[in-house]
């Protein structure tokens, strides 16, 4: 019988393990390339940003600890939503074969941290290139994005304290970052 239960792993590690699993799978997308990807993509982000702020508003509501306990099912939430947009954004513009790991990583978290994610992009004139990473690089730009995340986790679940007020500001910050998530992928998968 073991005597030294093994010690809670901590929520940085946790967040920083789902990330990987939540990059490592680019979704499917039943968007194809049209003639006015703006115009689709612009829909795709309004439709993803209403659900982000609806989905995170609603998981607020609950005040005190039981509000704590929807934090991680909140961002998780959020980003499945975010990844699948990402992907249906590279559709419209007919760059779906793109679309991979490091790629996913630099839409989803450049705007909340550029410096987590500079080590994926290069710039060659008006173009950004994902340059392919490797595992460890990989490891160690999600490790630093977790911590960072974490960090959001605790300001949200303070967030959950102020019921009602505190639910429309979480459901506005998810509109808000879901809209920067797009503009990431639009300007990356935009030809122009």
């Amino acid at each position: 019988m073991n005597k030294n239960p093994k010690p809670e792993e901590p929520a940085s590690n946790k967040i920083t393990a789902f990330l990987a699993d939540l990059v490592g799978i680019i979704p499917g997308t039943s968007e194809v390339a049209g003639e006015r990807p703006e115009i689709r993509a612009r829909q795709i982000t309004i439709k993803t940003a209403m659900r982000a702020g609806v989905l995170s508003g609603m998981l607020a509501v609950p005040p005190g600890p039981l509000g704590i306990a929807t934090v991680i099912p909140d961002l998780m939430g959020i980003w499945r939503l975010q990844r699948q947009m990402v992907s249906d954004i590279a559709g419209v513009f007919g760059t779906s074969a793109e679309l991979k790991t490091e790629t996913m990583v630099y839409c989803l978290f450049k705007h909340g941290g550029a410096a987590l994610t500079r080590d994926l992009a290069v710039r060659a004139g008006e173009r950004i290139f994902i340059r392919d990473a490797s595992i460890k690089s990989m490891q160690v730009i999600l490790s630093r994005i977790g911590v960072n995340l974490s960090e959001r986790a605790i300001t949200k679940s303070l967030c959950r304290f102020i019921p009602f007020v505190g639910a429309f500001g979480l459901g506005a910050y998810a509109y808000y970052d879901t809209t920067q998530v797009a503009a990431t992928a639009i300007g990356l998968f935009s030809p122009s």
